[in-house]
C-alpha cells in the first residue's frame, strides 16, 4: 500500500502548462485579398530545365525578369544542383515585350553554338512565364530570338513547352 501512495503522489514530472514565448508570429503566408506574385526563372538542373519561383512585390517584365537570371541561383537553388548555363551579359541581353511576344536580343550566336541550347531555354522560358501582354498562357507566347542583339535579321522564334523544352515555331 505505501509503494501506491508513493507512485501516486510523485507524478509524472510534467509541470504546469503557460504559454510560452516562442518568437514572432508567422510569416510567408498571403494575407486574405492580397495575390501572390512570383517570377518564375529557369535553371539547369541534374534532370535538364526546372522552373524555380521566386517572390516578388510587383508582375516582372521579361526584361526584369532575366535580369533576375543573369544573377544566377540562390545558394538554395544551388544547393538542390542548379545551374545557369547562361553566360554572363549583363545590359547585352534585352528584351522587348509587345503583344503575344517577346524580342529578345543576345550578344551571341546561336546558330554557331556560341550560346548553347541550354541558354536558350533558360532565356526563352524564363521570358515567357514573365509578365508578357496579351493574356496568351506562356507556352503560347512567341519568343524571337535576335542572334549579336541585330535587329534587322529574321530571329529564331520558339516556344517554351509545359516542361521547360524549347521548340522552334515553323510556319
Amino acid at each position: 500500500m505505501s509503494t501506491l501512495l508513493i507512485a501516486t503522489t510523485t507524478g509524472c514530472a510534467i509541470g504546469p502548462t503557460n504559454p510560452v514565448p516562442a518568437g514572432p508570429p508567422a510569416s510567408g503566408i498571403q494575407q486574405p485579398g492580397t495575390e501572390a506574385r512570383f517570377a518564375r526563372l529557369y535553371f539547369a538542373g541534374p534532370t535538364g530545365l526546372r522552373a524555380v519561383s521566386r517572390p516578388t512585390d510587383r508582375p516582372l517584365s521579361p526584361q526584369q525578369a532575366l535580369g533576375l537570371l543573369l544573377e544566377g541561383p540562390t545558394p538554395a537553388e544551388r544547393q538542390r544542383g542548379l545551374i545557369s548555363q547562361v553566360p554572363p551579359m549583363a545590359g547585352q541581353l534585352t528584351a522587348t515585350a509587345a503583344d503575344g511576344a517577346v524580342d529578345v536580343f543576345v550578344p551571341q550566336k546561336v546558330s554557331t553554338g556560341d550560346l548553347d541550347v541550354t541558354a536558350v531555354s533558360q532565356i526563352a522560358c524564363t521570358a515567357a512565364h514573365a509578365n508578357v501582354p496579351g493574356n496568351k498562357p506562356p507556352t503560347q507566347i512567341d519568343i524571337r530570338i535576335h542572334e549579336n542583339t541585330i535587329r534587322s535579321q529574321t530571329p529564331w522564334t520558339v516556344h517554351c513547352g509545359p516542361n521547360g523544352n524549347v521548340t522552334p515555331v515553323t510556319d
